[in-house]
């Protein structure tokens, strides 16, 4: 491992040799319905409460993970994960029954690019095998962070739809699979945006100096990437991301720019105002429709940089802004 700027760089890359992307319903029903692990009809998946359901799909996106590299849940050294619940609660009940020495994460929508880089760094200091998750869920959050879901509020154009969704990806040491080759742990962004039904404004101007300080530190310009995906910028937050690459550094990145949140709905067919968001939208569509086309040499070079919204509904009821952090975990195969 070497450090230049913010960025660090692995001598030798820990290798994603498994993952699993899994969904509900709605998700189901956009554009990568084929890509996922599985997709559930039920929102309660049988379950008594929108939480547990929320833990359930989580666990089968990682034991679906395991499965597809052909581990099993003794060879895991440690597994990482963090949902939007308060306390994590989401991962918890998620894990405890199988018995891996877990971490808990925070880093809001940002949480699959942060699992994803801890994972990478434990891997290096000598970990044989690590599970990166996490999830969200649209009824589980809407209650905790907005409305009761029975209250049927009306949304501004700049909202975006929590994803009900789970992704997991199992990291070794060494193997056959998709490299990550470095990792850019993110620092905090307040821009003073308050409102919570425009969190791509708040996460934007965190994407922008994570992506700049990236390839600056990696002497490279945003041809050299397959793909660059944020995690859930939306509509509004990508064309704020756009302005802020090009008015602060003189960079375009909208030819290799995607997002998660635009991917994983069809925005003319689906009600979703700017698209999704939520831990499980980047964790979803990383860990299914894009390692797929990065194991079928779609894609060779994708540089992933996952956003979060640093909110809580007790900050949100005391009128404090919303910081914005993102992560940036750079793939190849």
């Amino acid at each position: 491992m070497n450090i230049k700027g913010k960025t660090i760089f692995f001598d030798n890359p820990p290798v994603i040799t498994g993952s699993a992307g899994v969904c509900g319903k709605k998700e189901g029903e956009g554009p990568l319905a084929s890509d996922f692990d599985a997709i559930f009809e039920d929102t309660t998946m049988g379950q008594q409460s929108y939480e547990l359901a929320e833990s359930a799909m989580l666990n089968d996106a990682i034991i679906r993970s395991l499965a597809n590299a052909k581990v099993s849940s003794s060879d895991v050294d440690f597994i990482l994960s963090g949902d939007l619940l308060d306390q994590c609660m989401g991962s918890a009940f998620a894990i405890k029954d199988l018995q891996i020495p877990s971490i808990g994460l925070y880093g809001a929508c940002s949480t699959m690019a942060l699992s994803l880089s801890v994972g990478s760094m434990l891997v290096d200091a000598g970990a044989n095998c690590v599970v990166a998750a996490t999830s969200s869920h649209f009824c589980s959050s809407e209650r905790q962070f907005r409305f009761p879901l029975e209250y049927g509020g009306q949304r501004p154009p700049s909202a975006q739809w929590t994803v009900t969704g789970a992704g997991s990806a199992v990291i070794h040491s060494m193997g056959d699979g998709i490299k990550i080759k470095a990792v850019s742990i993110g620092t905090i962004c307040d821009m003073g945006i308050t409102d919570a039904n425009n969190m791509g404004a708040a996460m934007a101007p965190a994407a922008e100096k994570t992506i700049y300080e990236f390839l600056r530190d990696t002497n490279t310009k945003p041809s050299d990437y397959d793909m660059i995906l944020t995690g859930d910028l939306g509509l509004t937050g990508s064309e704020l991301l756009y302005e802020l690459m090009e008015n602060e550094h003189g960079v375009d990145i909208r030819k290799q720019h995607k997002d998660c949140g635009l991917l994983i709905y069809d925005l003319e067919e689906q009600d979703v105002n700017s698209g999704g968001s939520g831990c499980g939208c980047s964790g979803s569509v990383l860990c299914s429709h894009i390692m797929k086309k990065m194991k079928k040499n779609k894609l060779k070079k994708v540089l992933f940089v996952a956003t979060g919204a640093l909110m809580s509904p007790t900050s949100s009821k005391q009128g404090n802004p919303i910081p914005g952090v993102a992560h940036a975990v750079l793939l190849e195969v």
